[in-house]
């Protein structure tokens, strides 16, 4: 292949991005315009795909961290020849287009996660690489490699100033992601200054006390370069690699190395300089040279090559090892093995109870043996949250001889382990669990304070918008936490979370409860699911006496009833508030009040039925309901209606035990009893 035909190659890709923002009005040339010759040697000659069938298993993962530079991956997209159209190419940031202004995973072909937040995407990306490890040293047998890929991020200035982005980093370091690789476009340049006023550390050197492998190109153009930095990244397999390749936002243009280039059209007087200068024709626009298209849809041969190949190994690999490669497709299907919940436990009737989140560990530690695909950990809270699936190891790094062995659980490090350490990192934690999810093949699930949410609402939200299947286990749920008081105690975190659109989040009310609720969780697809557990004891409800838990399916169910009668008084409950309801229910029946206690522990279920299952749960002609819950106080009107009342938290906790605190904020029998008669009054 001559040198100019690489460089028509370099300037398609630059100039398909701009025409796009240019017609859009809209957009951020300046990164393709630099970054592209990073980009066409990595899509070129280095990254394992078949755009044919952009969700082959033993793919490489490409994330655009910096998702602002949507326009130079639909560019790569459609000229290698993924089902994206220059039809779509012209409809950039339109109405229902294929290529919308960031990258949305689902949406558009070939894009692996959603990107855009900085530093989310790098974070992604540790996550695919953490997945392909741990599958890899799980499935892989010798002379057969089934799963043998590597993840590529391209990152910006924005990914490594990002907090999410140090903490990743600096946990990537220690794992030794050896298949992991980012090329930064180190363009000095941000939105709206160059990085000279607030970003002049020595990125290298800090990455490399991460424990990463680094390399320095000092030419962005220099397509020898960058191509033998890639092969250098890619013959270290003990450490992650970051390549920091000196690029110029906006290169060609007037606006070259300027901020002004970051996120704005450059206009068509300067659109057609800048073709000018890099001597390409002002005209037309969307211009696609034969030649190249020609070099980049050898991209679908080579495809089709490298998965056919996949494919006879994995045959070989199925006739070898038949049960390891029925179990492996099974996981990467997202299915549930046959047998899977056959010995989730039945908790017996107890007054005294348990803690729900004690519960879920013996739920999960119940599911782990017969669902291989469940991998996760905590933000260094397992002894906390009771997370830790014992007996599976730690995923950590492979030891070499001499060396202990010996993982907190006992079962050894390494990266076949299933207990993931995320250390004291919510924000990556998040974020990686996305990566793992998107990868496919596991269901992660991570665990912290309900409180810590808020270090997380980011990658939350993404999971949501992404359609991810990540399990979150929130624990210590409420001001019942105690003594760590306040800054501890989640009061607004509950209402935070069921704001965000296409979430499950379940409050059990006890340990069967909880139960349902971990299957709910696994057997959702195409959303997060978040469990927010208690760290107190609460009753374990006698289901002789009360409905069956598997009322949870339905986000509200009728928990108990008055015999014969029309209840005057319904009262709702979700979590640990639900054993207080059922007490306060049952002074009021002695006083020959006819009551319906109703357990909610999914706003987002319930609001999913139909207007007359939710009626037959909630009538309208019962206008006396209060609800108690343990958090703020916002969204509950809409069950309660005008003439009902909630008891919640509306300021902040106090630090004291936490039967005290309850007791001072109104969560006590004689409260609900008091209130609920108002009611009626």
């Amino acid at each position: 292949m001559s040198e100019p035909l690489d460089e028509q190659c370099v300037n398609t890709i630059r100039f398909l991005s701009v025409d796009m923002v240019q017609k859009a009005d809209s957009g951020h040339p300046g990164m393709p315009l630099g970054a592209a010759p990073m980009a066409y040697v990595l899509w070129t000659r280095f990254l394992k795909f078949n755009p044919v069938n952009p969700v082959w298993i033993n793919r490489d993962r490409f994330v655009l961290s910096a998702g602002h530079a949507s326009a130079l991956l639909y560019s790569l997209l459609y000229l290698t020849g993924y089902a994206l159209s220059l039809d779509d190419i012209r409809q950039f940031r339109q109405w229902g287009s294929k290529t919308p202004g960031h990258p949305e995973r689902g949406h558009t072909p070939g894009v692996e996660v959603t990107t855009g937040p900085l530093g989310q995407g790098m974070a992604n990306a540790i996550g695919m690489a953490i997945a392909e490890a741990q599958l890899a040293a799980r499935y892989n047998r010798p002379g057969h490699a089934p799963i043998d890929h590597h993840t590529y991020a391209m990152l910006s200035d924005g990914d490594l100033m990002e907090g999410v982005g140090a903490e990743a980093a600096s946990l990537a370091g220690h794992l030794g992601l050896g298949k992991l690789i980012c090329l930064y476009d180190d363009n000095h340049v941000t939105l709206s200054a160059g990085t000279d006023i607030s970003f002049t550390e020595d990125r290298g050197a800090r990455f490399r006390t991460y424990g990463w492998h680094t390399t320095r190109v000092e030419d962005g153009n220099d397509l020898a370069a960058i191509a033998n930095a890639l092969t250098q990244a890619r013959a270290e397999t003990r450490r992650p690699s970051l390549i920091l390749i000196r690029t110029h936002i906006g290169y060609g243009s007037p606006e070259q190395d300027s901020y002004t280039s970051h996120g704005s059209p450059l206009g068509e007087d300067d659109v057609r300089k800048t073709k000018e200068k890099l001597h390409w024709p002002p005209e037309p626009a969307f211009m696609v040279p034969d030649a190249a298209l020609a070099h980049f849809r050898q991209a679908l041969e080579r495809g089709a090559r490298a998965e056919a190949a996949w494919n006879d190994r994995f045959a070989a690999y199925t006739h070898a090892f038949p049960e390891q490669a029925s179990e492996l497709l099974s996981s990467l299907r997202g299915e549930l093995p046959v047998g899977w919940n056959t010995d989730i436990p039945v908790f017996p009737a107890d007054a005294k109870g348990i803690a729900t989140r004690e519960a879920s560990s013996k739920i999960m530690n119940a599911i782990a043996p017969k669902l291989p695909a469940l991998t996760g950990g905590s933000a260094d809270l397992d002894p906390s949250t009771k997370t830790a699936l014992k007996g599976f190891g730690d995923f950590n790094p492979p030891v070499t001889a001499g060396e202990d062995n010996q993982g907190s659980e006992g079962g050894g490090w390494s990266y076949a382990g299933r207990n993931l350490h995320f250390g004291v990192r919510e924000h990556a934690m998040g974020a990686i669990a996305n990566g793992l999810a998107a990868h496919g093949g596991l269901i992660p699930y991570g665990a912290t304070f309900l409180i810590f949410s808020d270090y997380m609402r980011p990658p939350i939200r993404l999971a949501a918008l992404s359609h991810l299947h990540v399990i979150l286990v929130f624990t210590h749920d409420s001001i019942a936490l105690g003594e760590d008081g306040p800054t501890h105690q989640p009061v607004e975190q509950l209402a935070n979370l069921r704001a965000i659109p296409n979430l499950t989040l379940l409050r059990p009310a006890d340990a069967n409860e909880t139960a349902v609720a971990w299957q709910i969780a696994l057997e959702t697809r195409g959303r997060p699911v978040l469990l927010v557990l208690t760290r107190q004891a609460v009753p374990t409800l006698d289901r002789t006496r009360y409905a069956s838990a598997q009322g949870v399916r339905r986000g509200a169910y009728v928990l108990s009833d008055a015999k014969d009668r029309k209840p005057q008084l319904i009262l709702i409950g979700s979590g640990s508030e639900v054993g207080l309801i059922v007490a306060a229910a049952e002074r009021l029946q002695q006083e020959g009040i006819a009551v319906r206690c109703v357990s909610m522990p999914s706003w987002d279920l319930f609001d999913a039925l139909t207007k007359a299952e939710r009626d037959a749960v909630i009538p309208p002609s019962v206008p006396a309901r209060l609800a108690v819950e343990a958090g703020a106080t916002q969204g509950w009107h809409r069950y309660v209606g005008d003439a009902g009342d909630v008891i919640g938290v509306d300021r902040f906790g106090a630090s004291a035990r936490g039967e005290t605190v309850l007791c001072e904020y109104g969560f006590t029998i004689d409260s609900v009893y008091a209130r609920a008669k108002a009611l009626l009054a």
